[in-house]
Protein backbone atom coordinates (compact mmCIF):
# COMPACT_ATOMS: atom_id res chain seq x y z
CA UNK A 1 0.00 0.00 0.00
CA UNK A 2 1.69 3.56 -1.07
CA UNK A 3 2.24 5.82 1.74
CA UNK A 4 0.48 9.13 2.30
CA UNK A 5 1.23 12.59 3.20
CA UNK A 6 -1.73 14.98 4.08
CA UNK A 7 -2.00 18.36 3.58
CA UNK A 8 -2.38 19.36 7.46
CA UNK A 9 1.12 16.85 8.49
CA UNK A 10 2.92 18.86 5.54
CA UNK A 11 1.84 21.81 6.39
CA UNK A 12 2.73 21.64 10.12
CA UNK A 13 5.73 19.81 8.97
CA UNK A 14 7.15 22.40 7.06
CA UNK A 15 5.94 25.53 9.53
CA UNK A 16 8.24 22.72 12.13
CA UNK A 17 11.24 22.84 10.18
CA UNK A 18 10.60 26.88 9.68
CA UNK A 19 10.44 27.55 13.16
CA UNK A 20 13.67 25.58 14.30
CA UNK A 21 15.59 27.16 11.77
CA UNK A 22 14.73 30.49 12.44
CA UNK A 23 15.20 30.12 16.42
CA UNK A 24 18.83 29.37 15.48
CA UNK A 25 19.20 32.27 14.01
CA UNK A 26 18.02 34.55 16.67
CA UNK A 27 20.13 32.70 19.17
CA UNK A 28 22.56 34.90 18.21
CA UNK A 29 20.93 37.70 19.96
CA UNK A 30 21.01 37.79 23.45
CA UNK A 31 18.37 39.99 24.65
CA UNK A 32 16.77 41.35 27.95
CA UNK A 33 12.86 41.61 29.27
CA UNK A 34 11.59 42.69 32.67
CA UNK A 35 15.59 42.07 33.38
CA UNK A 36 15.70 38.55 32.47
CA UNK A 37 18.49 38.01 30.26
CA UNK A 38 17.30 35.27 27.78
CA UNK A 39 18.15 34.64 23.65
CA UNK A 40 15.79 35.80 21.24
CA UNK A 41 15.30 32.28 20.00
CA UNK A 42 12.62 32.83 23.11
CA UNK A 43 10.35 34.28 20.30
CA UNK A 44 9.88 31.56 18.07
CA UNK A 45 11.20 27.78 19.38
CA UNK A 46 8.20 27.03 22.00
CA UNK A 47 6.03 26.69 18.44
CA UNK A 48 8.27 23.74 17.72
CA UNK A 49 6.61 22.07 20.59
CA UNK A 50 3.44 23.01 20.17
CA UNK A 51 3.66 21.87 16.68
CA UNK A 52 5.38 18.41 18.13
CA UNK A 53 2.43 18.44 20.52
CA UNK A 54 -0.30 18.45 17.58
CA UNK A 55 1.46 15.93 15.66
CA UNK A 56 2.21 13.21 18.17
CA UNK A 57 -1.52 13.95 19.61
CA UNK A 58 -3.25 13.14 15.90
CA UNK A 59 -0.59 10.94 14.35
CA UNK A 60 1.67 9.30 16.92
CA UNK A 61 5.07 9.06 17.80
CA UNK A 62 6.19 8.06 14.58
CA UNK A 63 5.60 10.85 12.47
CA UNK A 64 6.78 12.93 15.33
CA UNK A 65 10.14 11.00 14.89
CA UNK A 66 9.90 11.55 11.27
CA UNK A 67 9.51 15.66 11.89
CA UNK A 68 11.92 15.44 14.22
CA UNK A 69 14.83 14.11 11.99
CA UNK A 70 13.53 16.04 9.40
CA UNK A 71 14.14 19.47 11.57
CA UNK A 72 17.73 18.37 12.36
CA UNK A 73 18.88 17.57 8.68
CA UNK A 74 17.08 20.93 8.18
CA UNK A 75 19.43 22.94 10.61
CA UNK A 76 22.29 20.92 9.89
CA UNK A 77 21.88 22.47 6.31
CA UNK A 78 21.51 25.18 7.26
CA UNK A 79 24.81 24.91 9.41
CA UNK A 80 26.53 23.60 6.25
CA UNK A 81 25.78 26.10 3.91
CA UNK A 82 26.22 28.83 6.22
CA UNK A 83 29.80 27.91 6.46
CA UNK A 84 30.38 27.69 3.39
CA UNK A 85 29.25 31.17 2.67
CA UNK A 86 31.16 32.46 5.18
CA UNK A 87 34.25 30.65 4.33
CA UNK A 88 34.27 31.58 0.31
CA UNK A 89 35.92 35.98 0.00
CA UNK A 90 33.63 38.46 -0.07
CA UNK A 91 33.19 41.02 -2.74
CA UNK A 92 35.64 43.94 -2.23
CA UNK A 93 32.49 46.53 -1.88
CA UNK A 94 31.60 44.20 0.62
CA UNK A 95 31.36 45.85 4.14
CA UNK A 96 29.15 43.82 6.42
CA UNK A 97 31.05 40.74 6.36
CA UNK A 98 31.48 41.00 10.39
CA UNK A 99 27.75 41.45 10.90
CA UNK A 100 27.03 38.13 8.55
CA UNK A 101 29.91 36.28 10.00
CA UNK A 102 27.80 36.86 13.81
CA UNK A 103 24.51 35.48 12.79
CA UNK A 104 25.52 33.09 10.86
CA UNK A 105 28.75 32.07 11.93
CA UNK A 106 27.61 29.46 14.44
CA UNK A 107 30.61 27.87 15.96
CA UNK A 108 30.93 24.31 16.32
CA UNK A 109 30.26 24.14 20.24
CA UNK A 110 27.07 26.11 19.59
CA UNK A 111 26.11 24.06 16.59
CA UNK A 112 26.62 20.96 18.79
CA UNK A 113 25.16 22.29 21.86
CA UNK A 114 22.12 23.48 19.74
CA UNK A 115 21.56 19.41 17.61
CA UNK A 116 21.51 17.60 20.15
CA UNK A 117 19.94 19.70 22.98
CA UNK A 118 16.75 19.99 20.14
CA UNK A 119 17.36 16.13 19.47
CA UNK A 120 17.23 15.20 23.49
CA UNK A 121 14.09 17.72 24.04
CA UNK A 122 11.99 16.64 20.80
CA UNK A 123 11.79 13.48 21.02
CA UNK A 124 11.12 13.36 24.90
CA UNK A 125 8.15 15.88 24.20
CA UNK A 126 6.65 13.46 21.73
CA UNK A 127 7.68 10.37 24.15
CA UNK A 128 6.00 12.13 27.22
CA UNK A 129 2.97 12.91 24.75
CA UNK A 130 2.48 9.38 23.66
CA UNK A 131 2.70 8.10 26.63
CA UNK A 132 0.69 9.71 28.58
CA UNK A 133 -2.09 9.88 25.81
CA UNK A 134 -1.74 5.97 26.29
CA UNK A 135 -2.19 6.33 30.29
CA UNK A 136 -5.37 8.68 30.11
CA UNK A 137 -6.96 7.25 27.35
CA UNK A 138 -6.82 10.25 25.33
CA UNK A 139 -8.34 12.76 27.90
CA UNK A 140 -6.79 16.06 29.39
CA UNK A 141 -4.95 16.94 26.13
CA UNK A 142 -4.19 20.54 27.94
CA UNK A 143 -1.87 18.61 30.83
CA UNK A 144 0.02 16.27 28.99
CA UNK A 145 1.08 18.94 26.62
CA UNK A 146 2.20 21.11 29.45
CA UNK A 147 4.00 18.38 31.00
CA UNK A 148 5.33 17.12 28.06
CA UNK A 149 6.93 20.48 26.88
CA UNK A 150 8.03 21.45 30.20
CA UNK A 151 9.72 18.14 29.82
CA UNK A 152 11.24 18.57 26.79
CA UNK A 153 11.90 22.75 27.74
CA UNK A 154 14.11 21.21 30.38
CA UNK A 155 15.82 18.24 28.81
CA UNK A 156 17.06 21.12 26.07
CA UNK A 157 17.97 24.11 28.19
CA UNK A 158 19.96 21.57 30.52
CA UNK A 159 21.89 20.24 27.36
CA UNK A 160 22.35 23.37 25.28
CA UNK A 161 23.52 26.12 28.15
CA UNK A 162 25.83 24.24 29.82
CA UNK A 163 27.82 22.95 26.67
CA UNK A 164 27.19 26.09 25.00
CA UNK A 165 28.46 28.44 27.64
CA UNK A 166 30.68 26.70 30.25
CA UNK A 167 33.62 28.41 30.83
CA UNK A 168 32.70 31.12 28.91
CA UNK A 169 29.70 32.12 31.38
CA UNK A 170 29.75 32.06 34.93
CA UNK A 171 27.65 28.98 36.41
CA UNK A 172 25.53 30.50 38.74
CA UNK A 173 24.07 32.70 35.82
CA UNK A 174 24.32 29.60 32.95
CA UNK A 175 21.77 28.10 35.88
CA UNK A 176 19.41 31.13 35.23
CA UNK A 177 19.32 30.79 31.83
CA UNK A 178 18.54 27.22 31.95
CA UNK A 179 16.14 27.78 35.06
CA UNK A 180 14.33 30.70 33.23
CA UNK A 181 14.11 29.61 29.34
CA UNK A 182 12.27 26.52 30.37
CA UNK A 183 9.72 28.29 32.23
CA UNK A 184 9.53 30.78 30.20
CA UNK A 185 8.80 28.46 26.97
CA UNK A 186 6.65 26.38 28.73
CA UNK A 187 4.45 29.23 30.07
CA UNK A 188 4.47 30.35 26.14
CA UNK A 189 2.67 26.83 25.45
CA UNK A 190 0.28 27.60 28.25
CA UNK A 191 -0.86 31.20 26.82
CA UNK A 192 -1.74 29.63 23.40
CA UNK A 193 -2.74 26.62 24.76
CA UNK A 194 -6.48 27.52 23.32
CA UNK A 195 -5.42 27.79 20.00
CA UNK A 196 -3.32 24.51 20.17
CA UNK A 197 -6.49 22.76 21.48
CA UNK A 198 -8.41 24.32 18.40
CA UNK A 199 -6.04 23.59 15.94
CA UNK A 200 -5.79 19.48 16.99
CA UNK A 201 -9.70 19.42 17.18
CA UNK A 202 -9.88 20.30 13.96
CA UNK A 203 -7.37 18.72 12.60
CA UNK A 204 -8.52 15.27 14.24
CA UNK A 205 -12.00 15.88 12.74
CA UNK A 206 -10.59 16.75 9.82
CA UNK A 207 -8.16 13.89 8.90
CA UNK A 208 -10.34 11.62 11.10
CA UNK A 209 -7.72 9.99 12.64
CA UNK A 210 -6.82 9.96 15.87
CA UNK A 211 -3.79 7.52 16.73
CA UNK A 212 -2.85 5.65 19.88
CA UNK A 213 0.77 4.33 20.04
CA UNK A 214 0.12 0.79 21.69
CA UNK A 215 2.93 -1.76 20.73
CA UNK A 216 5.14 0.31 18.89
CA UNK A 217 8.82 1.14 19.89
CA UNK A 218 10.33 4.37 20.85
CA UNK A 219 13.49 4.00 19.03
CA UNK A 220 14.49 7.45 17.72
CA UNK A 221 17.09 5.83 15.10
CA UNK A 222 14.08 4.51 13.14
CA UNK A 223 13.29 6.47 9.69
CA UNK A 224 10.37 4.53 8.38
Amino acid sequence: MQNKVSVSFMMLGILFNICLVTSNLLQAKVIQLAGITITAGVIVFPVSYIINDCIAEVWGFKKARLIIWSGFASNFLVIFFSQIAIWLPGAPFWENEEGFNMVFGMAPRIALASLSAFLAGSFLNAYVMSKMKIASNGKHFSFRAIVSSLVGESADSLIFFPVAFIGIMPLDAIGIMIVTQAILKTLYEVVILPVTIRVVNFIKKHEETDVYDEGISYTIWSFK
